[in-house]
């Protein structure tokens, strides 16, 4: 089928190259989501995302931070960031997920290839244009889509030229990007931008005082709003996000446990141990010992492959 009778689109339609930890890996995956299954918290991993919204209407939390977003919105997530994406009550949601890793070359492709991924570093990785461009990148998607029908030979080769264009393609362009975050209920703006700095800043000490007086609320009411708004406690968040960013010093860093545990912000190694386990139903240590790179789906085991 067509979406806006351009973007050619299967539901469940899937093109898988390699694994997520082959050093060339592709996964696109074409499908739907809706409300119910959106992820309790945000997960990270260490390839590269690409979310492109095919619908109207919903949203992407990224570092705590929420971000609406609508059609053909390109949204880059960088590896090792958290991220979640947020689907609104009502009709699923169309989207394409591309996840990645590119072989590290040599001498100037390398350097235009790093070049080119610099878009995922930017303050607001969110790329909107207007429709003659829409329409560049939409070529390009299709190119590929049409491609992994086809079963050529050389299909890998061919998706992965097609795909470095659809990487050009969005740097080349980066400055016609008319994506602005839309402002939000400031009362919801409030509460993100304390989720945010929970994200920047849980190697220090946090607490629903110290929160409260900083962005100057009653800790009752911050308590309550931080709740409704999230769906979490503050203390939970608190921890949930200090986990999360221990999960990837311990899966991707050779740092000492006991290191880790003081640049999560926890007060002891055995508060970390506790809470550790707490979230993630096993020790650190187990944890880290693991064959293979873990990517978390769930706030109990989050020891599970995830697709957005």
């Amino acid at each position: 089928m067509l979406i806006n009778n351009k973007l050619l689109y299967e539901k469940a339609h899937l093109i898988q190259i390699g694994k997520p930890n082959d050093s060339l890996y592709y996964f696109f995956d074409y499908d739907e989501r809706y409300y119910d299954i959106n992820m309790e918290f945000q997960h990270f991993h260490n390839f590269y995302e690409i979310h492109i919204l095919l619908d109207n209407d919903a949203s992407h939390i990224i570092e705590g931070r929420l971000y609406r977003i609508d059609f053909f919105d390109i949204v880059c997530l960088k590896p090792y960031s958290l991220h979640k994406s947020v689907y609104p009550k009502g009709p699923a949601k169309k989207r394409l997920i591309i996840q990645f890793n590119i072989p590290v070359h040599t001498g100037l492709l390398q350097n235009e290839i790093n070049e080119a991924l610099t878009i995922f570093n930017a303050p607001l990785p969110i790329y909107r244009f207007e429709q003659q461009l829409q329409d560049v990148f939409i070529n390009i998607l299709n190119g590929i889509y049409q491609i992994s029908k086809t079963k050529s030979p050389i299909e890998i080769l061919s998706i992965h030229g097609r795909f470095l264009c659809f990487l050009s393609a969005i740097y080349n362009n980066r400055r016609q990007n008319i994506y602005m975050p839309e402002s939000l209920n400031p009362t919801v703006s409030k509460i993100y931008s304390i989720a945010s700095y929970i994200h920047s800043h849980y190697d220090e000490e946090l607490t629903l005082e110290s929160l409260s007086r900083k962005f100057y609320l009653s800790s009752f009411y911050l308590s309550h709003l931080f709740k409704d708004i999230t769906g979490f406690t503050l203390i939970h968040y608190i921890q949930m996000t200090r986990i999360r960013n221990a999960q990837q010093l311990l899966l991707f860093t050779d740092k000492k446990i006991t290191d880790i545990a003081e640049e999560c912000g926890f007060t002891s190694f055995s508060q970390f141990n506790r809470v550790f386990n707490k979230f993630c139903g096993t020790s650190p240590s187990k944890y880290k010992k693991q064959s293979g790179i873990l990517y978390p789906e769930s706030d109990t085991i989050p020891i599970t492959y995830t697709r957005d």
